[in-house]
């Protein structure tokens, strides 16, 4: 029988959960109050204004209640207003406060640094090469 360590996409969740624990310690030593998916879903609504919330959520791999939760949480923490949106009542309009930009220009230094980290002793070939293997996967799992 197989140990879980030796099943690849056991190592590849297990290196991601590694790296989102090891960003957000970083972010919470630098005093940020953000968790790794509040940045991913502010970075999103931020990248891309006129998303509606299933797009968001697409993006970052939330599904559409973790995305309203999240949503509620950072207009309570300042980071958004949110309001109906002018043309279509079903959705919101999500704008960025002055904070959220503010924020995540002072936290790319650290996830900079953070990305730096988890890559120590991965050459620039052998990251394109599993960049390349990634999204083979994702191609073939989407294919499928």
């Amino acid at each position: 029988m197989e140990r879980l360590d030796d099943i690849f996409f056991y190592t590849l969740e297990k290196s991601i959960k590694s790296y989102r624990q090891f960003a957000q310690r970083a972010m919470l030593k630098q005093g940020f109050k953000l968790t790794i998916d509040q940045w991913l879903v502010l970075k999103a609504i931020m990248d891309n204004p006129d998303w509606n919330q299933q797009a968001i959520a697409d993006a970052s791999f939330k599904d559409f209640a973790s995305v309203t939760r999240i949503i509620e949480l950072l207009v309570k923490k300042g980071f958004l207003t949110r309001a109906i949106h002018p043309t279509d009542r079903r959705r919101f309009l999500l704008t960025p406060m002055p904070k959220a930009e503010q924020d995540l220009k002072a936290m790319r230094p650290i996830t900079e640094q953070n990305r730096k980290t988890a890559l120590k002793g991965i050459s620039e070939e052998q990251l394109a090469l599993l960049h390349q293997y990634l999204t083979r996967i994702i191609e073939n799992c989407q294919n499928s």
